[in-house]
């Protein structure tokens, strides 16, 4: 497949995709959701071509949220960029995994893991209103930096809903608010974006123009999104937060019914 055999209608409704999950990933994460099945909507195109040129896609769009918080929120750099580290590296041992494992393996976990958040949130609602750290020096860069290895490791595997359990992890394991919360993630989820890229890339998955066009719109939806998330705070990002978690578990849900049916 090359970019100049696309259908207009198709490349549209690509940069829509886009632009919409850079929305989304910039506020709460989840942006995967829309991105890869879009995606895989491409004529010829193999599932590790879509996950690679989703993983360039939203790399931009990390980034450029990543830069917004980081002027606004200011998340600590001594906690946040030893977890990012460690999530490139998770990143990037996962993608060699899902080169050679169906992330068909995985989708029931994440499922029953998606509906324990969304349970934890509803039934807590002064979860993430404030920051009630958990835990200190050396056992909560121990619990950071745990938890941004195996979401890096499943970002490389697989991808949608990073950037969502990324938020809840630090919510609820570590006890930052929401806003916070986003901002840590936005940063995670950009070094674990770019790990996984890093085993794409030599590896001749990745689609460049298509990717590269995609990664423009997200862009635009990141400002926006990351924008109206620091304007709105912490309620705005909760609420939306449930909607994305609903959503993610209704997608995989019936993944993994289809799977099981056939």
């Amino acid at each position: 497949m090359t970019f100049a055999e696309l259908d207009w209608g198709l490349f549209a409704l690509l940069l829509l995709a886009a632009f919409a999950a850079g929305w989304i990933d910039a506020v709460i994460g989840g942006g995967g959701l829309l991105q890869l099945p879009a995606l895989l909507l491409v004529p010829g195109i193999t599932p590790l071509q879509a996950l690679a040129t989703n993983k360039l896609a939203s790399v931009f769009g990390t980034a450029t949220s990543s830069v917004s918080y980081a002027r606004t929120v200011r998340p600590d750099p001594r906690m946040v960029l030893p977890m990012a580290g460690i999530a490139l590296g998770g990143a990037f041992a996962g993608a060699s995994v899902a080169a050679f494992l169906p992330a068909e393996v995985f989708k029931p976990i994440i499922v029953l893991a998606l509906i324990a958040v969304a349970l934890i949130t509803l039934l807590k609602p002064a979860l993430g209103a404030v920051t009630r750290l958990r835990h200190r020096g050396a056992r909560h860069a121990a619990v950071m930096w745990a938890t941004g290895l195996a979401i890096g490791f499943y970002d490389g595997v697989l991808g949608p809903g990073t950037g969502t359990f990324l938020v809840i992890s630090l919510v609820g394991l570590l006890g930052y608010d929401f806003l916070r919360a986003s901002a840590k993630a936005k940063i995670v989820n950009f070094a674990t974006n770019l790990g996984a890229l890093l085993f794409f890339v030599p590896i001749g998955a990745v689609l460049w123009p298509l990717g590269l066009a995609m990664g423009a719109a997200n862009v635009v939806g990141s400002l926006l999104g990351s924008r109206l998330a620091i304007a709105k705070g912490t309620r705005f990002i909760r609420t939306l937060f449930l909607v994305v978690v609903g959503a993610l578990i209704v997608k995989l849900g019936l993944d993994v019914w289809g799977e099981n049916l056939r």
